[in-house]
């Protein structure tokens, strides 16, 4: 689908396809395509394996404990004859942006329990609480929920952990109010994203000045 117009294809799971047309085309001349990878390490081997981008998602645990996840994607791209440097890394989570730290934890926290619960009743997750959720906001746990000075840190401490091109945040995990919604999209957008790209290219110019 990604390289041809017309595909001809057959699989376990659908009728096949006989020189269907796919529309519209892509802008880029390859498709980019990224591999969602959440806790299984056999999904970062595969997308590293195939040459693919990987999305890492982290929505619970400390980040640290995802680092093997980015070493085993680039290594298995490095076996599968792929330059490994060049597969972009992206990080995603779940989080909010508020004028003050409180603000933003004290509206997220309703909206994000009752969908976790509702996952978590299928699942055999254990119901969030406010204490747990509140651990899960400091600089090692996996919610990016604050401040915009918070939140910045909170991006560029996981950085230093991962080395990623991407962040990715999903703000509306339950329903959010549409105000709050546009005013989070706002902050990160005008306070947070030039903080971050500037401190990474501050930190990749000291590192490309220093002596080897």
């Amino acid at each position: 689908m990604r390289e041809s117009e017309h595909v001809t294809w057959s699989g376990r799971h659908r009728p096949p396809l006989e020189g269907l047309g796919v529309y519209p085309r892509p802008l880029q001349d390859r498709l980019p395509i990224w591999v969602a990878v959440g806790g299984a390490p056999e999904s970062a081997v595969r997308a590293g394996a195939l040459g693919l981008p990987m999305a890492l998602a982290i929505i619970g645990g400390l980040p640290e404990r995802f680092a093997p996840f980015a070493e085993l994607h680039r290594r298995a791209a490095r076996q599968a004859g792929h330059d490994a440097e060049r597969l972009p890394l992206s990080i995603n989570s779940h989080g909010y942006v508020a004028d003050t730290s409180r603000q933003a934890a004290d509206d997220f926290y309703a909206p994000l329990a009752s969908m976790m619960d509702r996952i978590g009743r299928e699942r055999g997750w254990a119901p969030l609480t406010r204490q747990g959720y509140d651990a899960m906001r400091t600089l090692r746990g996996a919610l990016v929920v604050g401040s915009p000075q918070e939140v910045s840190e909170k991006i560029l401490f996981q950085h230093e952990i991962f080395g990623h091109e991407r962040f990715l945040v999903q703000f509306t995990v339950g329903s959010m109010p549409h105000e709050g919604t546009m005013r989070a999209i706002e902050l990160l957008g005008t306070e947070v994203a030039p903080v971050v790209r500037a401190e990474v290219e501050r930190r990749r110019s000291t590192s490309a000045g220093t002596p080897r």
